[in-house]
């Protein structure tokens, strides 16, 4: 059992593959660049028309533009998994790491680890930067609910890394699972909370999201029952993908 866990020598191999590709790395820098820059520019737009301009909820109106970073959070765990399908790369790697799992959760966990790092960050500084530009109705940073805000966008976002990286151990394609994971979290699971919400608060990105919100939308999920449903979903995906590694050739 001790031979499948993550090691350093093979988390830090795992980094430097990560470090090395540009739109993989990219993608994870796209995560704080594109949720803070359009999170900014929303607030400074019209963050201060009038109250409740951004939003009825005005702390969940504070990560407006994490529909925008989640699609890179996809993309990076997307990307930074199905590179070892491309040109005979996880040939490589088993022939380096022949223990399968000790690969698989040594990858996982860089993943999620560089994704929390780039979550919390963009959690902080998406409600710094936001709430500069919106006045008279601004949040304070000790208002009720932030600091748990703050910490959950840090931890969806991580989640749905994960979950992207997790499908993408299952279909062998970044460009399938982006295919996928993109419309479903901004058009399906939209579509599916308003003509079922008693379903929909149970998508990933429904149930994830409601640690961003200052009160109850309805439905039985709260801040955190709700981001315990999103990680059963990239919980159920990381463990597909760790079968699928294991038991597929290469």
């Amino acid at each position: 059992m001790r031979a499948a866990l993550p090691t350093l020598p093979v988390m830090h191999s795992e980094w430097i593959k990560i470090r090395s590709l540009r739109g993989t790395f990219g993608a994870l820098i796209a995560i704080l660049v594109t949720t803070v820059g359009i999170q900014a520019f929303t607030a400074w737009a019209i963050g201060t028309a009038e109250e409740g301009s951004m939003g009825d909820d005005p702390l969940f109106a504070a990560y407006y533009a994490i529909n925008f970073g989640q699609v890179a959070a996809i993309a990076f765990g997307a990307n930074a998994f199905s590179a070892e399908f491309h040109n005979g790369a996880l040939r490589t790697t088993f022939a380096a790491v022949p223990n399968r799992s000790r690969f698989y959760l040594s990858k996982m966990a860089v993943i999620g680890g560089l994704a929390l790092v780039a979550g919390q960050l963009t959690g902080l500084l998406t409600f710094v930067a936001g709430q500069a530009f919106m006045g008279q109705y601004a949040l304070e940073l000790g208002a009720p609910g932030t600091v748990r805000s703050i910490v959950g966008c840090g931890l969806y976002l991580t989640v749905i890394t994960l979950f992207a990286a997790g499908l993408s151990a299952i279909l062998r394609s970044g460009v399938a699972v982006i295919s996928i994971l993109v419309p479903f979290v901004l058009l399906v699971s939209f579509v599916i909370s308003g003509a079922a919400s008693d379903i929909g608060q149970f998508m990933p990105d429904k149930a994830g999201q409601m640690v961003l919100r200052s009160e109850s939308i309805g439905g039985v999920l709260g801040p955190w029952t709700g981001m315990g449903v999103a990680m059963l979903w990239a919980a159920a995906a990381g463990v597909g993908g760790l079968l699928a590694v294991r038991r597929r050739d290469a």
